[in-house]
């Protein structure tokens, strides 16, 4: 797939500014083994960051963004099992652009000047380690326990260390130069959440297999937007916009081979796997869509089905 930067910045902030708006779009940030994810309810208080950034503060947490134009977006759709698939927008940013790892143990980073609200910017914040280019994963705490985290400073962050930072009322952090998801400890499904998988993060990898993100680019944040196949039918409205995604930022080659099948062609058996599972999610979508068109599939627009 080719590098396609967004040369209307535009185009992509009023995407983001109506994805900020819906609360049934999830958002997360971070790289394959650690950070975090921003969801909201729909009827959840909601503000913008301090600072007039983008974004959206609850009482579970924060999301921050960066302007458009510091992002690389790429659109793509990847085949699950069945007729099943998930949908997704990309924020990515260049290789050389992304720091190195942090030293692989706790350390202390002084106040928290970029904290989503102005009174958390002189909590502490600790940095926890973990060996991701894409995501710092960092606590914020206060008062009493600033020496409980300074006690854990030179040693790696370690499962026992995670298990203590609800009861020492830190905030996880996940952030991305200025970008940044906040998540109120204890976190709770649905909501704003923080994990991070060692066994994934071993693996240094950037990003999933399964997601064709081009060569030279790192995904750092994700935004999931509400997916077409819902409990009440297909939303022809929901397929019709994440297609506009893909029209502008998706692999030009995967967005004409879709393309064909959607219109009714037969093609050969593709010979890359990103091709394959893009027929395969194709295939899936033609046959969704001329239900709805017959009469024999239903349409609806539950309000809380994401990919």
């Amino acid at each position: 797939m080719s590098v396609r930067p967004s040369t209307d910045p535009a185009a992509l902030r009023a995407v983001l500014a109506r994805a900020l708006a819906d609360p049934a779009v999830t958002w997360s940030l971070g790289g394959y083994g650690a950070g975090a994810t921003f969801r909201r309810d729909p009827g959840e208080p909601a503000e913008p960051p301090c600072g007039g950034r983008p974004g959206l503060v609850t009482p579970r947490g924060a999301l921050v963004l960066e302007e458009a134009d510091t992002f690389v977006p790429v659109a793509y759709e990847t085949a699950l099992g069945g007729d099943a698939w998930s949908q997704a927008l990309a924020l990515c940013r260049p290789l050389p652009d992304l720091p190195p790892c942090p030293a692989p143990f706790v350390s202390e980073r002084g106040p928290d000047d970029a904290a989503a609200r102005s009174e958390d910017r002189e909590g502490g914040l600790f940095c926890l380690g973990l060996p991701s280019r894409q995501v710092r994963l960092l606590a914020r705490v206060r008062g009493a326990a600033i020496p409980a985290l300074r006690a854990a400073c030179g040693r790696p962050a370690d499962a026992a260390l995670w298990e203590r930072l609800p009861a020492l009322g830190a905030m996880l952090v996940a952030a991305s130069d200025r970008a940044r998801i906040e998540v109120r400890l204890p976190d709770a499904h649905p909501g704003p959440r923080a994990q991070w998988f060692d066994k994934l993060l071993r693996q240094g990898r950037l990003h999933a297999a399964t997601a064709p993100i081009p060569a030279g680019l790192a995904p750092v944040i994700h935004l999931h937007p509400p997916h077409p196949l819902t409990e009440g039918g297909y939303d022809r409205d929901r397929h019709a916009t994440f297609q506009d995604w893909l029209a502008r930022w998706g692999d030009p080659a995967l967005v004409a081979l879709k393309a064909r099948l959607l219109a009714g062609e037969n093609v050969p058996s593709p010979g890359t796997r990103a091709a394959r599972a893009a027929a395969r999610v194709g295939l899936a979508q033609r046959r969704y869509l001329a239900e709805v068109a017959d009469g024999t599939g239903r349409e609806g627009r539950p309000s809380r089905e994401v990919s």
